[in-house]
Formats: C-alpha cells, structure tokens, sequence
C-alpha cells in the first residue's frame, strides 16, 4: 500500500494511468481501475485532468454488446513532437516525430570533419525540421542524440572516430532550443527502441554493428550502462591477442575485425584501393566475388564469436543483431547460430533488426517521450 502526502499519491497515481493507457494502445477507464486497483472516482478525475492537459484524448467507443459502450482512452500523439538525430561517422541522420514515433519527416547530411562544423550543421538540420513542424500543444519536448561511442551524464567521453570531445552539444543545444537535451550511446537509443517498438522481453541484448560494435542491454526491463556509461562497449572487448591497434589503447579489439568500417576497409585493401563503398561490396557479394564471400566468412567467424560471448555473459532473453551485413544475406545469421554450438548457450531467439536504422532515432523518440511524461515502461508495439 502506498502511504504519504496526499499530492505525492496522487501524482504516483496519475503515472501510473497514464503508464496504463499508453501501454494499452487504446483501454476504458473502468479497464483502468480494475487493473490498477482504484476506484472509478479516482479514475475518472485523473483522467480528466490529462485531458485536460491534452496528454490523453477519447477515441471512440468500445465494441461491445453489453450494455453502454465504454469509452476508449489513447494518448494523444500530437500533444508535441521530437526531433531525433544519429549522429554517425559518415552520415547525420535526423528524424521529426510525434509521441509515438509516427514519423513526419527525415532529413540526412554529411557529417562535418571539423569539430567547429558540428554545431551550426545541426542548429540548420534542426530548423529545417522545426519549420515543417505543425502547432502542438508542447512544441518541441526534446532532442535526442545518437552517439557512436561512450557517454556519460550527456556529455561525450569517448568518440573514436570523429572528434567532438571539446563540444559540450548539450548545453549547446540546451540554450539555443530551450528544451530537453539527451545524448545517448547508439546502441543503447538502439535497444530502447526495438524493446519499445517491437520486442517487449524483460532480457534484451541488442548488437549494433556500424562503425564500430556496440551492445545496448536492457535487464529486467531497465537499461542498464554500468558505473560510468561504458557497459556495453562490446567492440573493445579483445579477441585477438597483439592483433590490430584501436583507438582505444589496445590491441585486437573486436570491432577492429567485424565492424562495417573495418571489414570494408580490408576489403578495399584486397582491392588495391583506399576505400569500397558498401553498396558496391553488395554487388560485387551478390555476383560471388571470392574476396567478398571471404570477407562475409570473416564477419560469421567474428560474429559467432561475439554472439556466443554475449549469451554467456548476459543469458538475455533475446539477441538483436543490427547490421547491414546480414539485411544483405541472412543466410548469414542461420550461420552463426549454426556455429553456436556451447552447451552452455540458451536463449529464446537470435533475430535480425526489425527496425534497422530506424531504431537509434526511434529509441531516441521514447527517451525524449517518457522524460516529458514522467514514465518508466513505454510499450508502443503496433503502433508504427
């Protein structure tokens, strides 16, 4: 039982019918009392007050034979809107979103190469956004910013491979937009939303191979980030002893062999040239190039590796593996399971991405979301 003032209580309340009504796509007050114990009074002026607010709308009638049809609750999905950005190595990627995730518009950039750069590039993509963005009730409720490497109480602590280390872009953007500011690591905006979007296990590991490898772990259904937000940073971990040199400081480091930079940069290589676009890799995968189906071995190799060292350590419930390379062929991941062959290994699944590169802005969305509505649990399944 929950005790103390009366404000307190009632604000835990009104969380938590919130929370409900969010969770439940669409649900009638009397459905919301009966799950959560509270009376149809106390119920009934939540609910108005959120209507109120314009947090929550009516949608209709539930279909129903018996008696008076109840009224269905949803959150209103326009009450403000977010704008999500992955900042990648190559490519700044920029999403304006509802509260649901339903998208509006996405607008790509390159990413700058001088640090100086990065500021005034996002302040134009953000604008550009901002101007095609219809009247709401909250207006922009939040940023949320994808970053390839590790950080910290928002701010960056470790980038390998562009150099932003002396931008403080949340306070930055903090004062420019006068909103919520959230820099977050790629893997874990990843995680949160596949977990939101499409796989509600209380157990996830979510793989992200891009420039480097990332690992965004949610346990019992919370993120977890470890003592200074490194947790997770899987392509560190070492699997080759005195192998190649990574900016972290050490040697053979995983992402230095399966990460997309690294196996497309060996390939070139293979190649005589100093760089291979992907797409091009694609083709010449495609037309069974021998050096690129030995490249393809090496990311099995690597990846079962990783797969199989995630699964012992973590024991999630389901694995996520997010990559270009296995959208190309995955025959690859039948592979890798294929590989794992530890009778220590269980697991309920191992899956592709449903959501691709749409799960760092997505994730970023419910980050934004659930700091603006004050809840723990954002299950938004169905809803995209």
């Amino acid at each position: 039982m929950i005790t103390g003032s009366k404000d307190l209580i009632r604000d835990i309340n009104s969380t938590n019918v919130l929370e409900t009504i969010i969770n439940s796509n669409s649900i009638s007050r009397a459905a919301i009392a009966k799950k959560l114990g509270l009376s149809k009074a106390t119920i009934s002026n939540i609910v108005q007050d959120l209507i109120d607010k314009k947090l929550i709308k009516e949608i209709g009638s539930e279909d129903t034979d018996l008696g008076r049809k109840p009224i269905l609750l949803s959150i209103n999905q326009n009450a403000g809107y977010v704008i999500s950005i992955n900042l990648d190595i190559n490519k700044i990627t920029s999403l304006l979103s509802n509260l649901t995730g339903e998208y509006n518009q996405i607008v790509q950039v390159d990413t700058p190469q001088e640090e100086e750069q990065f500021f005034p590039v996002l302040v134009d993509l953000i604008d550009d956004l901002i101007k095609d963005a219809r009247a709401t009730p909250y207006g922009l409720i939040g940023i949320a910013i994808g970053i390839h490497g590790v950080t910290q109480n928002n701010q960056i602590a470790f980038a390998p491979y562009y150099s932003i280390y002396n931008l403080d872009l949340h306070q930055q953007l903090t004062n420019h937009y006068k909103t919520k500011v959230y820099l977050e690591n790629e893997a874990n905006l990843s995680v949160i939303g596949e977990k939101a979007f499409i796989y509600d296990y209380s157990n996830v590991a979510n793989i992200s191979i891009h420039s480097g490898v990332g690992l965004g772990l949610v346990i019992n259904n919370n993120l977890y980030t470890g003592f200074s937000g490194h947790a997770g940073e899987l392509g560190h971990t070492i699997v080759e002893m005195n192998g190649r040199e990574c900016p972290c400081g050490n040697k053979g480091c995983l992402e230095q062999y399966v990460s997309e930079q690294a196996l497309l940069k060996e390939y070139a290589s293979k190649k005589s040239l100093s760089k291979f676009p992907f797409e091009e890799f694609c083709n010449m995968y495609r037309t069974g190039d021998e050096d690129a189906l030995k490249i393809m071995d090496k990311f099995v190799h690597y990846m079962s590796i990783c797969v199989n060292n995630v699964l012992n350590l973590y024991n999630p419930d389901i694995i996520i593996i997010n990559s270009a390379f296995i959208y190309l062929d995955e025959s690859l991941l039948i592979r890798i399971k294929h590989s794992l062959t530890s009778h220590m290994n269980s697991y309920d699944k191992i899956v592709p991405s449903a959501l691709k590169n749409s799960s760092i802005l997505l994730g970023g969305v419910c980050v934004c979301v659930k700091q603006f509505l004050g809840v723990n649990n954002l299950n938004l399944i169905n809803i995209l």
